[in-house]
């Protein structure tokens, strides 16, 4: 069997091999087919009709021999493809052809069938089962899938059987040039130092082409410039934005933006190409030195401002940034460098000029200085631009401020003896007003600072002197402030602190240092130790202190007990004798005789009680108290005490009873009706009506089934007889207890029945809140609150109509009604 593989007239290829057919050269027609030329022109001659080239190629196959000389024979296979090329892209209307399929044993008699499997197979590829042409019925894509691995197998048409075995070939997809180049991460920003040089490498691109760069020139990309000229170009072949002019000043322009195209076919008219943008950036350089603004400066400063404080900034611009525009500000030169400082702001580069010492205006009156702004990062590459640094003068005038007086030392310090005398001189202060004008001064005392008054200036003079006595035990020290003030100016005051001492002066005598109080055992012996006793002494002499011991005079001869100094300012006390009894003396009070070793000698006398105790045999006090001796051994004091303590608690619970029974509630008196007038309860406020829930329960109107008319509240008497001749005895008929209607109303109207027909009540003044109170009732508003905004006279007649409960009050109305008199008055 032998396959034949037809002439594919396929796009421009395919095309340009038809007409190549009879000008152009075989070669070139084989190399579009990438196959070597013998087989390429055999192909031609064979299948395309092409006629024998003047290269005068042989078809023929050549004749082969073995070792023995004889002819070596191929034996041909049924199918002879391995692969078929097919253009992407194929816009046409009709399935595009791809080859034909052909076995040496078909007769044409449409026994054989033509089966195509594999990658693609009826979705992208067909076969006609009978001649066997291969058609793509979808359009291709190299950039989506470059090959297609296909299976063809030739059956018997009505066994099935296989009459060829199954042989796998390819269908290439060939490129062509439908994609542009393309920057994948565009646009792109760059950044280079300004006055770069000549060459200087920026960015590098890379512009990506989907189409096969092995296959012709659609994927070979060259790169061009299309803004950003004379400033920078580009190298065509790598894409590497390079400077090409020269000194580019930042300060001038700082940004730039430059478009670079892409274009494939190696930039051939046809290609296609892609654009990209990239900014670029000049970054500073220190290439601008600083300069001052002005070359003088006018600055004042008043004379009392404080060291360190802000006289003033100046500042050398830099048209650099960042560090390259960082400054050091010093003062150079100038009668003001003692005087003044400058120091540098980081943040905005201000040379800040502070005080270093105090001005005054009556000594120095203006100050020069040379100051001097330079860079701190210098660039080597740049010094042909320097120097980097610039000078400046400026000029402090001092400015005149009255002053406050000034005293001739910060601060006194005097020492004097508690002692003195009162009106002695301590210390004379001293203080000058430093203006020219030089004003008189007045002293005074701040008198915060001498709360006690123990001191006193000479207005004039400033002669501080005491004016009571001082004692340094009871204040040592002293802070006096003395103020000195202007007399043409008191708003101007100077102080200064006088710090005095008292010095000490032996005047107070040694006491001892507690209140001593001693026992002695009766069985205790001649010689015993009974007690130590120490002295305490304010005063605080030089050497310290030394107290001496004695018993006084008195005592000198005591025969109970004897002193001993132990000259470490102590004395023990001791037993003289013993045989001590609770019975003939249970106390001994000793005096003690203390004197100091200061000039002059100061003395005092203190006592020491001493207890006789009954004690144990180890000396351990049984009791000191002489009369458990007198009192009963069945009761001790301790138990009396309880027994006090309990008479005295029931005493207490039976007072608090009585007094918890005396304050109950008494029920008012009903006999004394002499004197109901006496009691009127005046009130200012009107029910509420019904909306009224506060001051009365009205849950209890609701239910009148159950409430007791025979039981009534012991603070409350039956309410008064009011409305009566109002109610209509049919409502009052049927609001009885116990048939009516059980509302509100009806209990109301019950209420009031019972109230007219009680004539033993007495009417109690008292207030009860009803629902139908008010306006809206049948006397209509009892109160008298909007009596105020009428002008015309109340008329009380209608009290008459009340019923005799209100016949009083009618007859004392119903007259001041006739004389025109507006009282307010409300039951």
């Amino acid at each position: 069997m032998q396959s034949h593989l037809y002439c594919l007239l396929l796009s421009k290829k395919a095309r340009w091999v038809a007409k190549g057919l009879n000008g152009f050269e075989s070669s070139s027609v084989c190399m579009e087919f990438a196959c070597s030329p013998r087989v390429c022109m055999c192909f031609l001659q064979r299948f395309c009709f092409l006629p024998q080239s003047k290269d005068n190629v042989s078809c023929q196959p050549a004749t082969v021999k073995d070792s023995r000389g004889e002819a070596l024979t191929r034996v041909k296979r049924g199918w002879v493809w391995n692969q078929f090329f097919v253009l992407e892209e194929y816009t046409g209307l009709e399935p595009l052809y791809i080859g034909k399929l052909h076995s040496d044993m078909d007769r044409g008699d449409g026994s054989i069938k033509y089966i195509l499997s594999g990658e693609g197979a009826g979705i992208m590829f067909t076969i006609d089962d009978v001649t066997g042409d291969i058609h793509a019925i979808q359009r291709l894509d190299r950039e989506v899938k470059a090959q297609y691995v296909l299976r063809a197998q030739a059956l018997h048409r009505q066994t099935g059987r296989p009459l060829e075995p199954e042989s796998e070939f390819i269908v290439k997809i060939q490129d062509i040039n439908d994609n542009e180049p393309k920057f994948l991460d565009g646009p792109y920003h760059a950044t280079i130092p300004e006055m770069s040089e000549i060459g200087t490498s920026v960015i590098q691109l890379t512009a990506t082409d989907a189409d096969d760069p092995t296959y012709g020139n659609s994927a070979r990309v060259v790169y061009s410039i299309l803004q950003g000229q004379p400033y920078f170009s580009v190298e065509p072949q790598t894409g590497i934005i390079r400077v090409s002019l020269a000194d580019m000043d930042r300060e001038v322009k700082e940004n730039y933006s430059v478009v670079i195209q892409a274009k494939d076919m190696g930039g051939q008219l046809g290609g296609l190409a892609g654009t990209t943008t990239v900014n670029i950036t000049l970054s500073d350089v220190n290439d601008n030195p600083p300069k001052f603004a002005q070359r003088l400066y006018q600055m004042s400063v008043p004379e009392s401002a404080p060291v360190g404080s802000a006289v003033g900034r100046i500042r050398a611009k830099d048209r650099d940034t960042g560090i390259n525009a960082e400054m050091n500000y010093s003062i150079i030169d100038g009668d003001g460098r003692d005087s003044f400082d400058i120091s540098t702001d980081p943040t905005n580069q201000f040379g800040i000029i502070t005080i270093k010492k105090r001005l005054d205006f009556e000594s120095k009156r203006s100050y020069t200085l040379k100051i001097e702004g330079s860079n701190t990062h210098l660039d080597k590459r740049f010094a042909k631009h320097g120097p980097f640094s610039d000078t400046t003068i400026v000029h402090v005038s001092v400015e005149d401020v009255d002053e406050p007086p000034v005293f001739d030392a910060p601060a006194y310090f005097v020492e004097v003896a508690e002692d003195a005398e009162v009106g002695t001189v301590l210390k004379t202060a001293y203080a000058r007003d430093p203006d020219v004008a030089n004003n008189s001064i007045r002293y005074s005392i701040e008198r915060t600072s001498d709360p006690g008054k123990y001191f006193y200036i000479d207005i004039t003079s400033g002669a501080l002197m005491t004016v009571r006595p001082l004692d340094r035990e009871e204040v040592p020290w002293h802070n006096v402030t003395v103020l000195a003030m202007e007399m043409n100016n008191p708003s101007q005051i100077g102080s200064v602190s006088v710090t005095v001492k008292v010095l000490d002066v032996n005047d107070n005598p040694p006491q001892l240092a507690q209140y001593y109080e001693a026992f002695v055992c009766e069985n205790a012996k001649a010689g015993q130790l009974i007690q130590t006793v120490t002295a305490v002494d304010p005063d605080d002499p030089l050497g310290g202190q030394h107290f001496y011991y004695s018993l006084a005079p008195e005592a000198a001869n005591n025969p109970n007990f004897t002193l001993r100094d132990n000259q470490d300012n102590s004395a023990w006390v001791l037993t003289r004798r013993g045989g001590f009894s609770q019975r003939d003396q249970s106390i001994y009070r000793l005096p003690i005789f203390i004197s100091d070793g200061e000039q002059p000698v100061q003395t005092s006398t203190g006592t020491l009680t001493v207890r006789v105790c009954s004690c144990d045999g180890s000396g351990g006090v049984l009791s000191c108290d002489a009369e458990a001796y007198t009192l009963p051994t069945a009761l001790s004091r301790g138990a009396l005490i309880a027994i006090l303590a309990c008479i005295f608690v029931l005493l207490a619970m039976i007072l608090l009873m009585l007094s918890l029974r005396n304050q109950r509630k008494k029920p008012y008196l009903c006999d004394e009706e002499e004197n109901v007038h006496e009691n009127i309860v005046r009130y200012d406020d009107e029910g509420g009506g019904e909306e009224d829930t506060e001051a009365f329960d009205i849950a209890a109107m609701w239910n009148p089934r159950g409430t007791h008319l025979g039981r009534f509240r012991q603070d409350m008497l039956p309410e008064i007889e009011s409305l009566s001749r109002h109610v209509p005895q049919a409502a009052v008929a049927g609001a009885g207890i116990g048939g009516g209607t059980g509302g509100v109303h009806g209990y109301v109207l019950a209420k009031l029945l019972e109230a007219d027909h009680d004539p033993g009540a007495p009417p109690y003044d008292s207030l009860q809140t009803y629902a139908y109170e008010g306006e809206g009732s049948v006397a209509e508003s009892l109160s008298s609150l909007q009596s105020a905004t009428s002008n015309a006279d109340h008329d009380y007649d209608y009290l008459s109509d009340w019923g005799p409960r209100f016949r009083k009050l009618a007859e004392m109305y119903g007259l001041v009604s006739s004389e025109k008199n507006t009282r307010n008055f409300t039951v």
